[in-house]
Formats: structure tokens, sequence, C-alpha cells
């Protein structure tokens, strides 16, 4: 039997100046924690798989919003490992990320890779609403099959709008329902760990970092807005996370300047 569950978490700044989390709802397998936050006056939330999820045919969602003045962080526990149905005619499962932030916020997602597991049928699809002044840092890592197996097939989808302008709409599909060519040299190139990091800072309007490849599979873009566009390659999730890693160190030390 296919699953039906939305999460949400709402961050509000009090009259402190702190976060607050007046919203903090869980359903299904989505288990939203709060834990400790790396910075004085944010929130953080884990989300903690409660079952195993996605399964073909479940519909999950994720709903975050981080009102004006809010500083709020988004992580999860674990991987999320999208299996197969538990019989045929299930269908795809659905898996969708709904973020906004207002005036003056700051919302990280940063969860733990997305792996796709043989035999899988998944569509995600991550929205984001956001204000003029609001801070957006978005990491996605998919892994394309467990240790010595083929993968799922995956369709992915990402749509971010600011001031109620588009900044950026894009789609990747891969697996054996996707269409021709996406583990050719022109994509992929074998390899199986692949993933991006969105970094929206107002003060890129001024100085944002210039558009250049960071190593031999990853490339940075700056995109048309306050924003830039980290897209990588690799052989596996630990080297993905390591490049992701050095991308997000310098352009969080370039926000600062």
């Amino acid at each position: 039997m296919s699953v039906r569950a939305t999460a949400r978490v709402t961050a509000v700044r009090d009259r402190r100046g702190a976060t607050s989390l007046p919203v903090l709802e869980s359903e299904g397998p989505l288990a939203l924690r709060r834990t400790r936050a790396v910075s004085p006056g944010s929130a953080r939330v884990t989300v903690v798989g409660a079952m195993s999820a996605p399964l073909g045919g479940d519909r999950l969602a994720i709903e975050v919003r981080a009102d004006p003045g809010a500083r709020l962080a988004v992580d999860s526990a674990a991987a999320t490992l999208a299996l197969p149905g538990p019989g045929p005619g299930t269908g795809p499962a659905r898996y969708e990320v709904r973020l906004s932030a207002g005036e003056g916020a700051e919302l990280s997602w940063l969860p733990e890779q997305l792996i796709s597991a043989h035999g899988s049928e998944l569509i995600t699809r991550t929205t984001a609403e956001l204000a003029p002044t609001a801070r957006l840092v978005l990491r996605e890592e998919q892994i394309l099959g467990r240790h010595g197996e083929s993968p799922g097939t995956l369709l992915s989808r990402l749509t971010v709008r600011r001031a109620g302008r588009p900044l950026l709409d894009q789609q990747v599909a891969y697996g054996p329902g996707a269409p021709g060519g996406w583990d050719g040299p022109a994509v992929l190139g074998g390899h199986r760990a692949v993933g991006q990091l969105l970094v929206v800072e107002p003060s890129f309007d001024d100085r944002s970092p210039e558009g250049r490849l960071l190593g031999p599979t990853a490339v940075l873009t700056r995109l048309a807005g306050p924003a830039v566009l980290v897209t990588a390659v690799a052989a596996d999730a630990r080297e993905l996370r390591a490049v992701l890693d050095r991308a997000h160190d310098e352009l969080t030390a370039a926000a600062a300047d």
C-alpha cells in the first residue's frame, strides 16, 4: 500500500531576534526533529526517516517556510533510498520539496544524498519562492545505484523564483526510463554521482564570483540574478561531497567579504 505524507516546518524571528519554530509537523515516514543550530540566533531541523521510503507509488512532501528575518537550516540524518514498489503496477514514487523564504530570511536546504536503487522509479520536484532580500543555500546529491548495481529511473526538477520571477528551472533524468544518452560523454560520462549547489545571495548583485571550472568534473556558473550554481559529477558520493563542500566554503567566504 502506498504512503501519502506531508511534513511542515515554519521558522519565524521572535522579538529577541532568535529563530523559533511554531510549526514542526511530522507525518508518515518524514519525522522532523529540532537539533542544535550551528550559529546563534538560527534554528536547525533534521529529517529523520521513520520507515523505508520512498517506495513505488508513495507521495511524499516537505514544506519549509522561513518567514522574514528567520534563519533556518534543514538537513537529514541519513541518505534517502528510493526503492521499488511492493508489487507491479504501483507506478513511480513522488517526492516534493517546497521551500519559501521571506524578506531578509536565510534558508539552507542541505539533505544527505538521494540513492536511486535498481528497479526504483522516482520523480522529485523541488520549488523555492524567494523574496528579493532572501538568502538560499540548496544542495542536491543523487547517487545512481547502490554499490555494484545499476540505477533505477530518476526524474528530478528544480525550480527557483525570486521576487516572483524565474531564477532557475532545470530538469534532469537518469536510468533506464530516461531519454537515451544520459550516461554518455556529454552528460555523466560513466560517473554515478551527480550533484549541484545553488547559492542565492543578494550581495552577488554587485560582486558575483566569476564562472569557471572547479576541477575536471565540476563547474561554477553565474545565473541571471544574484546567484551561482555549482554542478558536479563524480565517481562516488564521497568525492562528490568533497567537491561541493569546497565550493560551499568558497562561496560562503565570498558572500562575507
